[in-house]
């Protein structure tokens, strides 16, 4: 690894070599999870490198294949496991000067990977009345390649599901790293190769995403009493296939009154609550499905502006910004990935309840999967140790519920504990000296692992 050389012949680069903003670079949200700060704190890469366009990319992956010099490519670094930190220093590739929306038709949007979700979206909106399905619940930051190379789904995943489904992303455009770089593109099947890869086979440079119709959707707040029927509410309210909403959150007491701080005196520390998104043209829907209720109370609509604090934006209370609220007030908190399917995933939730009680506090949201209603839930859990927090994710997985763990920073230990063949293939033709994101690949680097404790990665750089 020639760092220098590889530096000097960047230099006509926005090239950053300021020891602390490359540190800042040079993390996510890892730090959710203790076990991985732990691990990774000390993390830093050499230089920061920000291209312009994707020859600019291709210069960089060329120059640095031939000094050996591994690229580790972030977007905003919103994610949580790790995914964009440089576990083997080197170079960061940031995609920030990458923003430009190339064409904007219906149903889908062409883009550079480093625009902002939301500035992307306000774009489709404005031009004709678009957004993009599902962006994750920090789209005020995050970037569209980042969300595709490290996001799994989000804010619209109750009504389009994950986003690695079928018709979720439509195209794209991908630069390998060689001593010749090349430019491939990929739809359909093909896919899959670098979708949720974390860049550790190749440098997305543009995409290709499907839009739905755009509403001003109207954030609303219930509160019932008992959890159980707070997880049934949201579950029966997915199923109304004529009520559209875009997400559906149910957070156990007392999560709403203990960390969300402009819930305050409008919720009790008994109050199970249910966020929602509901487009304007099905509240009246919704209301008539929720007076079956008895029991549930519509606390607040966006559209009533009765609170005297306005409480931002519904989707900034689901997926992951629960558990960032939770940590503001109780750094102690962190949290597990479940899936709960099947016909009897309400049971297992309540199965896990009874087990754990207070320990883990429940948050699930609705999810379509194959076209039926499930719940991901992002549990907070009260950290005390390492082999505790570890016990905790095999009696889930004992009680029929996977984990997707998220104190784990490569792509299989994250996922479904088993090898993707076809991004192992294509990091094989893509990066065949290994010098995309090293480490995040577990069967790169050991095809015969375990899966029996933490995968420590050999190369990651020592602590100074």
């Amino acid at each position: 690894m020639d760092i220098a050389a590889a530096k000097a012949a960047l230099a006509h680069l926005e090239l950053d070599e300021n020891p602390t903003s490359i540190r800042a670079k040079s993390r996510d949200f890892f730090w959710y999870s203790p076990v991985l700060k732990a691990r990774l704190d000390h993390v830093t890469a050499d230089f920061v490198i920000s291209p312009r366009s994707e020859a600019e990319v291709i210069e960089v992956l060329r120059v640095c294949h031939a000094h050996g010099v591994p690229v580790t490519v972030r977007g905003a670094g919103t994610g949580n496991y790790g995914q964009a930190m440089p576990l083997a220093g080197g170079c960061v590739l940031h995609m920030k000067n990458m923003v430009a929306i190339k064409a904007i038709a219906p149903g889908r949007v062409i883009c550079e990977p480093g625009i902002v979700i939301r500035d992307l979206d306000a774009a489709t909106r404005a031009h004709s009345g678009q957004e993009l399905r599902m962006c994750p619940s920090t789209a005020a930051t995050a970037t569209i390649g980042g969300f595709i190379a490290g996001g799994s789904g989000g804010v619209g995943s109750v009504r389009w599901g994950a986003l690695r489904d079928l018709g979720n992303i439509i195209r794209l455009r991908v630069v390998t790293m060689e001593a010749a770089p090349s430019v491939l593109e990929f739809t359909g099947e093909e896919l899959h190769r670098v979708s949720h890869a974390y860049g550790t086979n190749g440098i997305i440079t543009e995409v290709e995403m499907p839009l739905a119709p755009a509403y001003d959707w109207l954030g609303v707040f219930v509160t019932l009493p008992d959890f159980a029927a707070a997880a049934q509410f949201g579950a029966d309210l997915a199923r109304q296939d004529g009520i559209l909403v875009k997400l559906v959150t149910v957070c156990e007491a007392p999560v709403a009154d203990a960390y969300f701080q402009r819930f305050k005196g409008r919720v009790t520390a008994a109050d199970h609550v249910v966020i929602l998104m509901v487009a304007p043209h099905a509240m009246d829907g919704f209301l008539t499905f929720a007076a079956r209720y008895p029991e549930a109370q519509v606390i607040y609509r966006s559209d009533a502006h009765d609170w005297p604090r306005d409480p931002g934006v519904a989707y900034e209370y689901g997926w992951n910004h629960t558990t960032l609220r939770a940590l503001k007030v109780e750094p102690s908190i962190t949290y597990l990935q479940v899936r709960y399917a099947g016909p009897d995933f309400l049971a297992k939730i309540a199965a896990v309840r009874a087990r754990f009680g207070p320990e883990l506090m429940q948050h699930l949201e609705v999810m379509r999967e194959g076209g039926q209603v499930i719940y991901a839930g992002l549990t907070l859990v009260r950290f005390t140790t390492e082999d505790r927090l570890e016990e905790i994710v095999r009696i889930h997985e004992d009680l029929g519920c996977m984990i997707f763990n998220p104190h784990r920073y490569t792509l299989e230990e994250g996922g479904r504990q088993s090898v993707d063949d076809r991004q192992l293939a294509f990091k094989r033709e893509a990066d065949p000296q290994g010098l995309l994101n090293p480490g995040k690949m577990i069967a790169w680097d050991v095809p015969d692992w375990a899966y029996q404790g933490i995968y420590a990665y050999a190369g990651l750089r020592a602590a100074e």
